[in-house]
């Protein structure tokens, strides 16, 4: 639903390449001031809906409004309130990191004193100071995302639109670089994001969005989203799937059941510390050994699994997307 207080608003955007529909009237708002998180598996449509909403592919059918400003009548102004960091390094490695903000800001008409300010506080923010006049060929891989994200930053964007902003990058490197995006994020900079870390999503998201087969199958909180799973997750391994799951198909207080790996993952819908003795004692009746069990609270992982069939991590972390021009369904 949308309100007065949203900084992104799609309504009924479909896109076609040829005879596939690669996007089938997808609507989702975004909040100012929100991290979105927007989610789904290769194929899904997800990469043609960002590259949609940043002005990388032409706007076929439906309705965008990025900060007020109509993306079929005037893309260029859309263009001047958002900020891009791509998943693939973007940066002339024999620019210096003050080169590269000050030729950004030149791009975007900013004056000698903007640039000047802008640079200084920017290198500051991502702790690049040290490394102003360092040739990019020289900096780490965790130095140049952090680069990227000053770049992205430089014109104040209303909202930052992120490509897998931390794929890559040791897990220290990741902290840092979401300190830093918290940072400008608690300035009013709302970001859109996509990633393949479901507990990236799962922490710093304020809504989550799953898109999968060109339409949105999920959207919500994340706590929305992992409880409407049920209340926990049971794992059991007993070596006769087929009776074990016609058991657990009868039991009252069990709702989906799916095979996982060499067992079944069956969801509850009240307690599961008060259910899975009862789903032990079913088994045992019938006559079916458990030889491994594993109870645990819904996570965002398990959300995925459940709207769209497969994980994430399994999506090919990590591939390049194809250019615009040549772009499938992703």
């Amino acid at each position: 639903m949308s309100g007065d207080d949203d900084v992104i608003r799609v309504e009924g955007l479909t896109h076609r390449f040829g005879d596939l529909l690669a996007v089938d009237s997808v609507s989702f708002a975004v909040r100012a001031g929100e991290v979105f998180s927007f989610l789904g598996p290769n194929g899904a449509g997800k990469s043609t809906v960002i590259n949609v909403l940043t002005t990388l592919l032409p706007l076929q059918d439906g309705e965008v409004v990025i900060a007020g400003r109509d993306l079929r009548s005037n893309p260029d102004r859309v263009r001047e309130a958002i900020g891009i960091v791509f998943q693939e390094t973007t940066l002339d490695r024999d620019m210096t990191v003050a080169e590269t903000l000050e030729f950004h800001g030149r791009l975007y008409g900013l004056s000698r004193e903007e640039r000047r300010a802008r640079v200084d506080e920017l290198v500051t923010l991502v702790e690049l100071g040290a490394k102003r006049n360092i040739l990019i060929k020289h900096l780490s891989g965790g130095m140049k995302r952090r680069l990227e994200i000053a770049r992205g930053l430089m014109t104040r964007p209303t909202v930052l639109f992120l490509d897998e902003p931390t794929i890559g990058l040791d897990p220290q490197t990741r902290a840092r670089t979401w300190d830093y995006l918290k940072a400008v994020n608690r300035e009013g900079t709302t970001i859109f994001l996509t990633t393949h870390y479901m507990d990236e999503a799962d922490q710093l998201s304020d809504r989550i969005a799953i898109i999968d087969h060109g339409r949105i199958v999920a959207e919500g909180r994340p706590d929305a989203l992992k409880n409407a799973l049920g209340r926990d997750l049971v794992y059991l391994e007993t070596g006769e799937n087929g009776r074990a799951r016609a058991v657990l198909d009868r039991a009252p207080d069990v709702g989906s059941v799916r095979e996982k790996g060499e067992g079944l993952l069956a969801t509850v819908t009240d307690d599961g510390t008060r259910v899975l003795p009862r789903i032990l004692d079913a088994l045992h009746a019938e006559g079916v050994p458990v030889t491994a069990i594993n109870m645990k609270k819904p996570s965002m992982d398990d959300v995925f699994i459940h709207h769209t069939g497969r994980a994430l991590r399994d999506e090919g972390a990590g591939k390049p997307a194809p250019p615009p021009g040549r772009a499938g369904r992703r």
